[in-house]
């Protein structure tokens, strides 16, 4: 355990920080899961537009790499192009 005050002020802002990227993080990998899952292209589109702000927002906070979020979007939007 830390002994200096500003060493246990890190380990706290760290904790927090790292609890809101997992939030962020699953939050984002259900919304993938759903428009892989969507039936309709227009579901699809709606779910897509969420998903890329969130990949995005994810990638800037480098909780996941930029190429990874560009990937992704790549895919998802590929499969919800070939939704009828």
């Amino acid at each position: 355990m830390a002994n200096i005050k500003s060493a246990k002020k890190r380990i706290r802002n760290s904790e927090a920080k790292r609890e809101r990227n997992r939030y962020q993080h699953k939050s984002t990998r259900t919304v993938i899961k759903k428009v892989r899952k969507a039936t309709s292209k227009k579901e699809g589109e709606e779910l897509l537009s969420k998903v890329t702000a969130m990949l995005d927002k994810l990638a800037k906070n480098k909780v996941i790499h930029k190429n990874k979020a560009a990937n992704l979007k790549s895919k998802l939007t590929k499969h919800v192009n070939a939704l009828k």
